[in-house]
């Protein structure tokens, strides 16, 4: 079989086109929505094969990367077949000794990844899609793409049976706070991302919801994934891993964090006090180092590099502190060992990281699931991309699930932590819960 790559034309949005399919297990937009870092949308459907054991995960991928078709295309696309899908933030348990005193309470795998013949590619840029899919199937799927380009029926409307419930209240946040305050005067660790998970019966559809909070997010490192048993809805400001075909590796994390606010000096002062808070600047620096650590297990010596220090991003809820750290590969075959060198993202665990996420088992009630995990593609030729799950939602069966934490160093104020973590969902939370009275 050979992959092969054709120009069609297809003016609809992707969130709009995906509508026709988004109801198929393993359907997964990786949606840039339309933002300056991401002049790529992805549509990926009907996997070849899928991997959802996270024992050994990165050598089951490595084998199923090795069966991907040969591809005949255009030499930039940043995706040729390969691999696509999700990582939990537990399938770091298959790379690492962890304990397992958090309650595991979300039916879901620990990794959804599938080996992927077909594709839509949207260059923003070019302004350009591609169809990515066997030869003998190119005039099958550009006739159903024209047909998906209209308006499809609605699915059921979307909206929470009751409202969002903490498995913290703010009294139990400040007593794990607290504790961890301990194990950092300890020297235990240095930073700890601590977070509170939220939950609530809902009725409808995931991808409505996710349609929703896109209008309010439009975050850079969105995307949508239908499982079997529920679906993931990420709207994240923040890029874990990516690469290209010569092998160059750029990771963006994102530590410090402050509310928007409608008057725009007052918003500006907000950025202005977050580019010089030394605190921020502090905790964004620890992970900055153990980035530069875990991109050196991989890449070659010296070509770690720090090009960007402390920049501020702003989205619609929150202004990030963000900083860019770049690195080179051996070869650009290395793509999946890098992801299993850094996985999960030290943004979302605190350093060092293993000793952080054993404090992260013991405080946080529940597993994580896919919330700081990644979601993102792997491409035969060695361009990768994937997020890390913040601002990421989770449904199983009737329930649906965020979180929002935050890296907590020496010097952190709990109160101030704990309404960082409410910043952070302000325009995720409060949405949802306004569709039962639209």
């Amino acid at each position: 079989m050979l992959i092969e790559a054709v120009a069609i034309d297809l003016k609809p949005s992707f969130a709009q086109l995906f509508t026709a399919i988004a109801d198929e297990p393993w359907a997964l937009l990786l949606d840039s929505c339309a933002h300056a870092q991401g002049n790529y949308d992805f549509i990926f459907w009907q996997p070849a094969q899928v991997v959802t054991v996270a024992d050994d995960w990165p050598a089951q991928l490595q084998q199923l990367m090795a069966q991907v078709p040969s591809y005949q295309g255009p030499a930039d696309l940043p995706f040729q077949g390969g691999l696509a899908g999700a990582w939990s933030y537990d399938a770091g348990r298959a790379l690492e000794r962890l304990p397992e005193q958090a309650k595991a309470d979300i039916q879901l795998p620990e990794i959804a990844v599938g080996l992927y013949t077909h594709a839509l590619i949207r260059c923003h840029r070019q302004q350009q899609t591609w169809l990515l899919c066997p030869s003998t199937e190119q005039a099958n799927w550009q006739r159903f793409w024209q047909r998906a380009a209209t308006p499809s029926p609605a699915t059921a409307a979307f909206k929470l049976a009751n409202a969002w419930q903490s498995n913290m209240t703010k009294a139990s946040y400040l007593e794990k706070f607290t504790q961890v305050q301990d194990y950092l005067r300890a020297g235990d660790c240095y930073q700890v991302n601590l977070a509170q998970r939220f939950q609530a019966p809902f009725q409808g559809d995931p991808w409505r919801a996710y349609l929703h909070l896109r209008q309010r997010n439009q975050a850079p490192f969105s995307g949508f994934m239908r499982l079997g048993e529920g679906a993931l809805l990420s709207h994240s400001p923040e890029r874990f891993l990516a690469t290209d075909a010569q092998g160059h590796v750029e990771t963006k994390p994102i530590k410090g964090t402050r509310p928007r606010h409608s008057d725009p000096s007052t918003d500006q002062a907000l950025a202005d006090e977050l580019q010089n808070a030394s605190k921020d600047r502090a905790e964004n620096v620890m992970i900055v180092d153990l980035l530069r650590n875990d991109l050196s297990r991989v890449c070659l010596p010296g070509s770690v590099q720090v090009p960007k220090l402390f920049a501020i991003e702003s989205y619609p809820a929150v202004h990030h502190l963000v900083s860019t750290v770049v690195g080179q590969l051996p070869s650009p075959q290395d793509a999946l060992s890098l992801l299993a060198a850094c996985f999960p993202g030290g943004s979302i665990t605190g350093a060092p990281k293993i000793r952080a996420m054993e404090v992260i088992d013991e405080l946080e009630p529940h597993r994580r699931s896919f919330y700081c995990g990644s979601l993102g593609y792997f491409s035969q030729h060695g361009a990768s991309d994937t997020n890390i799950c913040i601002r990421t939602l989770v449904t199983a069966g009737d329930q649906i699930y965020c979180w929002a934490g935050g890296g907590l160093v020496i010097d952190s104020n709990g109160d101030e932590e704990y309404q960082e973590t409410l910043d952070k969902v302000a325009k995720i939370l409060p949405e949802l819960g306004a569709l039962n009275h639209s």
